[in-house]
Order: structure tokens, then sequence, then C-alpha cells
């Protein structure tokens, strides 16, 4: 009898979660390993992101900038470099998670993420926090040029960083999506060139979308990262194509719709736990 009642504890004591609703400690280290993922190779993640959006606005500055007048009351380079800095913002935050992932998956790494005691929605935040973490510091950093540069003070600081934070979320949960359906990095890199790249060149980013023919203009209008450069461009300049509000609502919908599917997928598993 005895050793059945300590047979029973035992059983009781393992499958136990002793860490409360939330496992803060996992989940720290995890977002912790996220971020240092990054942080390590700086030059490639965040200095070589900065220096890309550099040449663009140097490259429109002399090939178009002189002869091209203003675009909605505002200088065309003053238009173009919100746009310009969030194409940066969520194409960094969609590498982060993507690559951790895949990587991870390749080098058969991927059970050190899986084995501890987290549940699918901690492994969730603590790879957003490394995409959040990422696309907030390539914003900052070409923030802080377009300030020095074009003297581009943000007309709404706030409206500018929250829409930051809504794309590199919405991106970085994508990001998990794709790592997870992706084995190779030939099929990753594939999801960004004829995915992400377009979503980003295709939705307002160096030209205002009134522009353009009544079709185009429609599906521009259902393009979730249309809201997020256009939100970021008002926050910059104090002008948009939309609603900010309206913008604000579309993609936190869209973020609820992606980050929900890469937390069903943590969660069970799929196509991770093989």
């Amino acid at each position: 009898m005895s050793d059945n009642n300590t047979q029973s504890s035992f059983r009781i004591e393992v499958g136990e979660r002793r860490f409360g609703r939330v496992n803060w400690l996992g989940l720290k280290t995890l977002a912790g390993r996220e971020i240092k993922r990054f942080l390590v190779v700086y030059t490639q993640t965040l200095l070589a992101p900065m220096v890309t959006a550099a040449l663009f606005l140097l490259i429109f500055s002399i090939a178009i900038g002189p002869r091209r007048g203003d675009v909605m009351g505002v200088p065309f380079m003053s238009f173009i470099a919100p746009g310009i800095m969030m194409m940066t913002v969520i194409q960094n935050a969609f590498a982060n998670t993507s690559s951790s992932i895949v990587i991870s998956k390749v080098q058969g790494n991927i059970v050190d993420t899986l084995m501890p005691p987290l549940s699918g929605f901690e492994i969730l935040l603590g790879y957003l926090a490394g995409a959040i973490a990422r696309g907030a510091l390539v914003a900052v950093g070409i923030g802080l040029g377009l300030v020095l540069v074009l003297g581009m003070v943000p007309a709404h600081p706030l409206v500018a960083l929250g829409f930051v934070i809504l794309g590199a979320a919405l991106l970085g949960g994508l990001g998990i999506v794709a790592g997870v359906f992706a084995d190779k990095f030939d099929q990753m890199a594939a999801i960004t060139n004829f995915v992400v790249t377009p979503l980003a060149f295709l939705s307002g980013t160096f030209y205002s979308v009134e522009a353009l023919p009544p079709v185009l203009y429609a599906i521009s209008h259902v393009n979730p990262v249309f809201y997020l450069i256009d939100g970021v461009r008002y926050g910059m300049i104090g002008v948009s194509d939309s609603d900010p509000a309206f913008g604000a609502l579309v993609c936190l919908g869209a973020t609820a719709v992606i980050v929900a599917l890469a937390w069903q997928m943590l969660r069970t598993g799929y196509r991770l736990k093989n």
C-alpha cells in the first residue's frame, strides 16, 4: 500500500505544472535567447537593414527626388521615408522568427524549445518578443537617421511606435507560421521573395495609392501591410491615404488572426514534433 501511495504521489508531482499560470522564468529565457540571437550578429541584423534603407533613400533622392513634386502636400523624400522604415521593420521581424524556427528544424535542435515546460502561448510570446525587439531597434535607428539627415521630427511619435509594434507582431507571427511550414532554407527564401517582399513593395511604400487604377486601389485596401505603412507615415509626417484609426483596427484584426494561427501550430506541435 505504501509503495502504491508513493507511486501515485510521484505521478501527480511529475505531471503538475509548478510555475503558476505563466512560466515567467521560461518565457524570459526564451525571449532573451531570441533577442541575443540577433544582437550577437548586429552588423547583419541591425546595421545592414539600416544601411539598405539609407541606400533606398539615397538612390530615390538622386534619381527622382530633384524632379518629383510634392506628394500629398509633403516633399517626395519625406513621403517615402516612413514607408521604407516600415518595410525594413516588417522584413526583419519576419526574418527573426522564421529563421529561428527553420534553423532549429534543419539543425535538429527544435526539441530544445519544445521540451522545456513552456506552453504554446509562452513559446509564441518568446518568439514574438525577439521579432518586436528587432523591429523596434531597426525603426529607432532609421528614425534617428531621418531626424539627423532630413530633419524629420515625428508628428505623432506614439502613433508611429504603435504601428511599428503592430507591424513587427504581425510579421513576426507570419514568420512563425512560415517557419513551421518550411522544412528547408530554399522554401523559406521562396516565401520571403514571393509573399513578404511583394506585400511590402506593393503597399504604398514608394507611392500614394490614390494614383492607382480602381482595381489595384481596391486590392491595396485589403492588404494589412498597406495600413501599417500608411499608419507609420501618419505618425511620422502627419498625412496618410486612409484613416489611421481604421487602419489600426485592420492591423489588430490581422495580427490577431495570424498570431492565433501561430499559437495553434505551436500548441499542437504541428510539423514540429516529427
